[in-house]
């Protein structure tokens, strides 16, 4: 018998699934279009030390996903989170706040940011497109994805191992591409100075990272629909860590085959760097199939988060903790249309945002107001919730949540004050929104009765 949710969400998802959507929402069309510009941030293939800290990082910040997760597996993740950690009735409440209102903003630029990416493959196949063509294209595949999630759990479970088919291919021809035509050359082909370490290089290597961040991103997808997984202590920390290390290998690999077969100098002035790949080895019909197929997979990236975020709304509305018209379910399929039918729109609108943009304002706002406050939610789970149960607990604790904590400072101090000015714009907004929200409810901390964190 599925487990109840107490939302009126059923639990349906197995690991096969959970799996899948987290690899959907990591792979996408972030490592398709993102090595030129990480490339570029390094200025040669000594990014693959960006690749290789973005999974160490993935992997210390995972299993602070999976650890909260297992322990709160109810839809809305953070917002769960922020919540029990910080205090239901004091500043949980304030913090649970700040993650909803950063998401309104942050879930449509990811979305987006997979839309986007996918206009820009589709100008290889028809290079007569203008800038504005390519954004219409981007917000039209945002609202096709909206409507092909109108539709109940289960069929979407399906549709995503069936997309994840589709995206594991891809990779694995990039791969073994990349495998029977390896040039050690061309991967050893550092530039003079390369690894000399000025503040130059860690710069350039905090941008890359940054982008490396943004690609593995998602391996926490499953923790926004916690409330649909079936045996969730078990189910979400293997999915998150499975996700992780198929992806991990799957764009090390790629990366290295990639510059092994197009000179990094020449791959970074593309912006259709898989289809140049392709193109090189097997010709030009070759690469419309493999761009072809890389629209696909930005196509499945956009249906998994789409997935994802349009849970987390709809989860903190039925707590009555946000507007309420987002608690409503389509009555017959029993999913939170209001709420996705909002997140496909505000996507759309989204998309006339440029690729660099979307990606860097995503990745320092999410880190600002939410990464860094789940490392310091998991420690406070530890010493302040003794009553907790805790299905899976972090191996070394709490050396993983400490490693996460100065991976995503350092992503942020090297990656442009505007972006850490807006992130601190948005906080301050949004304290000044739940101020004002809270002392017409008469809620923490106006309300009469209020506990310590």
């Amino acid at each position: 018998m599925p487990m109840p949710t107490g939302t009126g969400l059923k639990r349906e998802l197995g690991l096969l699934e959970a799996s899948g959507a987290n690899i959907l929402n990591m792979v996408g069309i972030g490592p398709f279009i993102t090595i030129p510009l990480a490339l570029t941030a390094m200025g040669g293939p000594q990014v693959l030390l960006a690749w290789i800290l973005g999974a160490g990082l993935s992997v210390c910040d995972g299993l602070v996903w999976a650890e909260l997760g297992a322990a709160m597996p109810n839809s809305g993740g953070p917002y769960t989170y922020f919540l029990e950690a910080f205090g239901r009735r004091s500043f949980g409440r304030l913090m649970s706040f700040l993650f909803l209102w950063q998401s309104v903003v942050v879930s449509p630029l990811s979305i987006a940011s997979g839309a986007v990416g996918l206009g820009e493959y589709a100008k290889y196949l028809a290079p007569q497109l203008t800038p504005f063509e390519i954004k219409g294209l981007a917000s039209g595949v945002c609202l096709a994805t909206m409507m092909l999630l109108y539709r109940d759990i289960r069929s979407i479970g399906r549709i995503s191992v069936v997309m994840l088919f589709l995206v594991l291919v891809t990779m694995s021809i990039i791969v073994f591409g990349g495998i029977t035509h390896f040039h050690i050359s061309r991967v050893m082909d550092f530039p003079p100075g390369a690894w000399h370490l000025s503040s130059s290089f860690f710069s350039g290597l905090g941008a890359a990272t940054l982008i490396a961040a943004y690609d593995y991103g998602g391996y926490y997808n499953i923790c926004l629909i916690g409330g649909e997984v079936r045996r969730p202590g078990r189910t979400i920390p293997l999915s998150i860590l499975l996700a992780i290390a198929i992806v991990g290998a799957l764009y090390l690999l790629m990366t290295i085959s990639v510059i092994s077969v197009v000179p990094w100098r020449e791959a970074m002035q593309s912006t259709a760097i898989v289809s140049l790949f392709t193109k090189t080895l097997y010709g030009s019909i070759a690469a419309t199939v493999m761009t072809w197929l890389i629209m696909i997979a930005a196509f499945a990236s956009v249906f998994a988060v789409m997935l994802g975020y349009s849970r987390v709304t709809y989860a903190a509305a039925v707590d009555g903790h946000f507007f309420r018209w987002f608690a409503r379910l389509h009555p017959t399929r029993q999913f939170p249309y209001v709420s996705l039918l909002t997140l496909g729109a505000a996507s759309a609108l989204a998309c006339l945002v440029d690729l660099k943009s979307l990606i860097t304002a995503l990745m320092v706002i999410q880190t600002m107001i939410q990464f860094l406050a789940q490392c310091v939610a998991v420690m406070l789970i530890h010493s302040r919730r003794k009553d907790m149960n805790l299905p899976f607990r972090m191996p070394w604790y709490p050396l993983p949540a400490m490693l996460a904590f100065s991976g995503w400072i350092y992503i942020v101090a090297t990656n442009g004050w505007r972006y850490v000015i807006a992130g601190l714009l948005l906080v301050l907004l949004g304290v000044v929104a739940y101020l004002w929200r809270a002392r017409a409810a008469a809620e923490w901390p106006f309300s009469q009765t209020c506990e310590t964190i």
